[in-house]
């Protein structure tokens, strides 16, 4: 049942229920014929159309103006006003009808009056404040989910920046590479274009998905480090230790290769003869593994530049907006030549 026929039937069925139920009071008291009975059953009608009516009204006023934004003391006030204003309308038409069906004689009218007053006061002051809390309620969870779609906006903004950003110096030192090709191998040129074109695709599309699988992943690092390869020559050993059953595991797209290049960055770029960068990934049931050795130094759990780069704070950022704290992500010294950079991403969906 959808909100709106929702309202409806507990706000028809409410008053039917209240005022059916009051009725049954005039039974003991009536000796009536086939006519008092009609006209109880159209005094009930008449109470069930009026209290459906007057609350209407004030729910439509409640929302139009926004009164579940107002100062408490001021909602207080106003609720008050209301409670009086409907059980006011409902008691001016419930007590002549009385008058009508009652021996007045038998009884104080003027108590009679008060006590008729009390009652109709009951049900519209349950009503009102059943649904201020219930707006309330409401405007609270609107404003959290409100407040969600904004943070996650916000993070996938946040997201996509980070993912659009590619190094310029590598692609400036690719096309270096390129040029110095064209005219000593042609064809390895031509190859070396259509890898940094695929490159060049992949940041591009970045921005638009928020993982990609890992085969794709690996791809981008192979263009990347055959690119790279064109620079360093026998310099770049290159190793890959690829488990099958992670091919298919969904990563942050083009956080490996901002990992292999921070590699070449701070390690074989300072190496003095050679250096190596060896990729491994492993995938178990809770969680993928991915290690990447390279030849380097860390100085104060930093690289000999004095920083790990702005790439790997990238990274960091990134996994921690995808995976929040449910991620690990560290770089140590595994020994005297090689660094040692892992992630684990969590495989649950939780």
């Amino acid at each position: 049942m959808g909100s709106k026929k929702a309202y409806w039937f507990y706000q028809i069925g409410g008053w039917s229920l209240y005022f059916f139920a009051d009725l049954l009071n005039y039974f003991a008291l009536l000796t009536f014929d086939f006519e008092e009975f009609n006209r109880l059953i159209g005094t009930g009608v008449v109470n069930i159309a009026a209290g459906v009516s007057l609350t209407h009204i004030f729910r439509i006023i409640f929302k139009r103006y926004q009164w579940v934004k107002l100062p408490i003391p001021q909602l207080i006030l106003r609720c008050i006003g209301v409670v009086g204003v409907i059980t006011f309308i409902l008691a001016a038409i419930n007590i002549p009808i009385d008058r009508d069906i009652i021996d007045t004689q038998k009884m104080n009218v003027a108590i009679h009056d008060i006590t008729s007053l009390i009652n109709l006061t009951k049900p519209v002051l349950i009503w009102v404040l059943v649904y201020v809390f219930y707006s309330y309620a409401l405007e609270r969870k609107n404003a959290d989910v409100e407040r969600v779609k904004l943070e996650a906006s916000m993070k996938e903004t946040e997201a996509k920046v980070l993912r659009s950003q590619m190094n310029p110096h590598f692609v400036f030192n690719a096309l270096n590479s390129i040029r110095a090709l064209v005219l000593e191998d042609p064809k390895k040129a031509m190859t070396s274009v259509t890898q940094l074109s695929n490159l060049l695709r992949s940041s591009l599309i970045t921005h638009r998905r928020t993982t990609v699988s890992l085969k794709e992943e690996l791809k981008t690092i192979e263009d990347y480090l055959s690119l790279e390869k064109i620079r360093y020559e026998e310099r770049l050993q290159v190793k890959w230790k690829i488990d099958p059953a992670s091919m298919t595991i969904q990563v942050p797209p083009m956080m490996l290769q901002t990992l292999v290049e921070n590699a070449i960055k701070h390690g074989v770029q300072k190496a003095l003869r050679w250096g190596f960068v060896e990729i491994t990934t492993r995938a178990t049931q809770e969680y993928l593994a991915i290690v990447i050795r390279n030849t380097g130094e860390l100085v104060d759990g930093k690289s000999k530049s004095n920083s790990t780069g702005f790439g790997i704070e990238n990274t960091k950022r990134r996994l921690h907006l995808l995976y929040g704290n449910r991620y690990s992500f560290k770089i140590t010294q595994e020994d005297k030549l090689t660094v040692r950079a892992e992630i684990r991403l969590p495989l649950d969906k939780n």
